[in-house]
């Protein structure tokens, strides 16, 4: 069992739980081996940190558009692609719209200028507007959803078939992710305060952590084989040890609004996202076993808007992209707090083609980066789709 015990001092270097952290099972290793080390190396001291972060945003200043999807059932202007995910291998991109549809995309073709009109290799519709997709890294055709009704579908991506539904939530479900040590296992949290643990060989939850307020976001540790965080909308972030689910493993607190996304930067760095327009970088050594972890927040990022939408949040190689509702797309870089650089989506209206200006309500609604390559898929509330790679 882990300790119970109060810590009154700041420093919380004495935590004898940290094993979480970098608790792996063979199915983490295979997921990691073939990323980039340097995220998991430290930087000897602040400088040396400070000095390869400036060298690491000399490297790009701009995104360069690389590709556009062309679909004309995307472009109207109900459909907000609020969801974003690559198969294992990054040949495809399935696409979830508030309109009850996921759209899978053959990804080498969305780059092709001479193509009119991008076609679907596949189609799944639901009964209710869509939150949140997720595909499986191992089991290729596994892909995950979660809509406004509180479902939970498993989805055979290669034909487009329902394998099973998952009702347990009494409310909207807003999140879903597949653990990285058990590619059987995935989560989903949802506004009846929940966050359940599924298997895809059970029919029920095999668990249920029960939370303060609404979960606007779940994650699992691609790093940890127990290690699971979620943002909530009491502001806070709360992590947990699988293990032991009776009390949070660390629960972070800073931000001034809901937390509606966060992502693992590595083993140790947590990256989130708030409507209070920022982005915060935790260091989860940092943290406290019992109360609010106040000291956690290592860096907050600024400079994107975001006050009221689901934006979106994608980490790869120390990268971190999100998006704006000035309808542009931020990249930062995990050691400075100011943007790389970010790209304007036209603020088009999607029926008669006309320039609606900066004032026109649209945003950038999800975004994914592509680890075979420098590339950023974005989305906005207009259902166009960019390719956009920074150079």
């Amino acid at each position: 069992m882990r300790s119970q015990n109060q810590h009154t001092d700041t420093t919380v270097a004495a935590r004898s739980d940290k094993d979480v952290l970098k608790n792996l099972n063979r199915w983490c290793h295979l997921t990691n081996e073939n990323e980039n080390p340097s995220i998991n190396q430290k930087s000897d001291d602040l400088l040396g940190a400070f000095f390869k972060g400036l060298c690491k945003f000399a490297c790009y200043n701009k995104f360069k558009v690389c590709g556009t999807l062309r679909n004309t059932d995307l472009l109207n202007s109900t459909n907000v692609i609020c969801s974003l995910s690559f198969d294992r291998d990054e040949d495809y991109i399935a696409a979830a719209a508030v309109s009850k549809k996921i759209k899978i995309f053959e990804f080498g073709t969305l780059s092709n200028d001479s193509v009119d009109i991008h076609y679907p290799v596949a189609e799944m519709s639901t009964k209710s507007k869509l939150s949140c997709i997720c595909w499986n890294r191992y089991l290729k055709n596994y892909l995950a959803s979660t809509d406004y009704d509180g479902v939970v579908q498993m989805w055979d991506a290669g034909t487009g078939e329902a394998l099973s539904q998952y009702i347990e939530h009494q409310k909207r479900a807003w999140s879903v992710d597949f653990s990285q040590a058990d590619p059987t296992k995935f989560a989903s949290g949802s506004d009846d305060c929940s966050v359940k643990l599924w298997s895809i060989n059970d029919k029920r939850s095999i668990g249920t952590i029960l939370n303060p307020a609404k979960v606007c976001c779940v994650q699992f540790s691609g790093y940890s084989t127990h290690l699971l965080v979620f943002g909530s909308a009491d502001y806070k972030i709360y992590g947990y040890d699988l293990r032991y689910t009776r009390i949070p493993w660390c629960t972070l607190a800073g931000h001034g609004k809901a937390v509606s996304y966060v992502k693992f930067l590595d083993a140790e760095n947590l990256v989130s996202a708030s409507t209070d327009s920022s982005l915060k970088l935790w260091d989860l050594n940092k943290t406290l076993s019992t109360g609010v972890s106040m000291n956690a927040c290592h860096l907050s990022f600024t400079g994107h808007t975001n006050e009221k939408n689901f934006v979106g949040l994608s980490v790869l190689d120390g990268y971190i992209a999100c998006g704006s509702e000035t309808n542009e797309v931020f990249a930062y870089y995990r050691s400075l707090p100011f943007p790389v650089t970010s790209h304007k989506f036209e603020s088009i209206d999607p029926v008669t083609g006309h320039d609606m200006g900066d004032d026109s309500g649209q945003f950038v609604s999800s975004v994914c980066w592509r680890r075979k390559s420098n590339i950023v898929v974005a989305a906005n509330s207009t259902g166009s789709l960019k390719l956009l790679q920074m150079v």
